[in-house]
């Protein structure tokens, strides 16, 4: 089965900005999604859908720096081009600090923007499938209790058996079969593949420290 083509989500109050980025894009053959308004664009926009985000700084209203911070509220991976009238040098290091893929100062030059969505694309081709699998790994870790957690950290710490039920206050055999439950829980077989798991998660800490 096929990936569904990419979307060029592109957002700007000016419909003589709006209506010629469309048409640059269309001509070369990427799939538009254009919108007036932020409000709009958020309440549509696919956030499971590969793509990029080319998107206006000074919007009234919700401004560009708003929307960014609206999508990382949603975990958005979203990769954003910024666009922007008045070369706003502050701004563009606070997009940047938040992960924008590029700043373009308008009037834009058509193969400058050309090359920056390409590379955002090309950004979140490689971004998309691992915040799906940290998702997917989110989710079964929210099934665990928290003693299995408690368990799932010492294991990642590289505690044995023994030393798990030492710190925890419980005897080998409780520490065991905690440990298959959350074994099973997280959909593997080797404690190996389960440390991998945990520490794409973030899990490994060691606790106390």
């Amino acid at each position: 089965m096929r990936a569904p083509a990419p979307t060029v989500y592109v957002v700007d109050d000016d419909p003589d900005v709006l209506k010629a980025i469309e048409r640059l894009l269309q001509s070369i053959g990427l799939n538009v999604a254009a919108f007036s308004s932020p409000h709009r664009f958020l309440e549509s926009y696919d956030r499971n859908a590969p793509g990029c985000l080319v998107l206006d700084l000074a919007l009234p209203g919700l401004n560009g720096l708003d929307v960014q911070r609206v999508l990382e509220q949603q975990a958005s991976v979203l990769p954003i081009v910024f666009l922007t009238g008045h070369g706003d040098i502050a701004a563009s290091v606070q997009a940047m600090k938040h992960g924008a893929a590029d700043f373009l100062t308008k009037p834009i030059d058509d193969t400058a923007l050309i090359a920056a969505i390409h590379e955002a694309l090309a950004r979140d081709q490689v971004s998309r499938p691992a915040q799906l699998e940290r998702e997917r790994i989110a989710k079964r870790l929210a099934m665990l209790t928290e003693r299995e957690l408690q368990v799932l950290e010492l294991i990642v710490a590289g505690r044995l058996n023994k030393q798990i039920a030492a710190e925890l206050g419980t005897t080998e055999k409780t520490i065991k079969f905690h440990r298959g439950n959350l074994m099973r829980k997280m959909g593997v077989r080797v404690v190996a593949d389960l440390v991998k798991l945990a520490q794409r998660a973030g899990v490994g800490a060691t606790p106390g420290t």
